[in-house]
């Protein structure tokens, strides 16, 4: 068995900058941009801030134009179906596929004042209606983790600005 050994950068090369180095830095600062306010709905449950599956979509699909969701599981946990999914994306930068997992939970509904776990009771479309949602909170689980853009952030007290990586901030956003 052939192991690799990893090379570990310099901080010079860490710093240097680059045509490829500017424009990945430009990405990650539009990744990390707040999302537009007016986007943003207060969720019923939580009552904090979130955004919206189409908006997520919609973000998806102008950033990298093309992606895909693969679903790597579903089960049934405790009174909720579990998704896992893995999201793909094409780098803009790179013209490369990177991907980001994500996990999602529903609850199956069940009769008013019933319990949660008295299966007895479960809603005859329950897990037809918690999948579904389970699968798109799995999506947005994901797709935060390219950044703040897509809700990474949201309701957080600490947030880190990215802005700072680039040197001169108008240059690649007029490409």
């Amino acid at each position: 068995m052939e192991t690799k050994s990893i090379i570990i950068p310099t901080l010079q090369q860490i710093v240097e900058e680059n045509e490829l180095t500017l424009k990945d830095n430009a990405l990650m600062v539009l990744l990390n941009q707040d999302p537009p306010k007016k986007w943003l709905k207060i969720h019923p449950m939580t009552k904090g801030d979130y955004l919206p599956i189409e908006r997520v979509e919609y973000l998806l699909s102008r950033i990298f134009n093309k992606w895909w969701v693969e679903v790597r599981d579903s089960k049934i946990m405790a009174n909720s179906v579990v998704v896992t999914v893995r999201l793909y994306v094409i780098n803009p930068i790179t013209n490369s596929e990177e991907w980001q997992d994500g996990i999602g939970a529903m609850a199956i509904q069940t009769d008013k004042d019933k319990g949660a776990m008295d299966w007895n009771f479960a809603k005859a479309d329950g897990v037809m209606k918690a999948a579904p949602a389970a699968e798109t909170y799995a999506i947005k689980d994901a797709a935060e983790k390219f950044g703040k853009l897509f809700g990474k952030d949201l309701n957080r007290k600490e947030i880190i600005e990215y802005s700072s990586l680039l040197k001169n901030p108008t240059k690649w956003n007029q490409e």
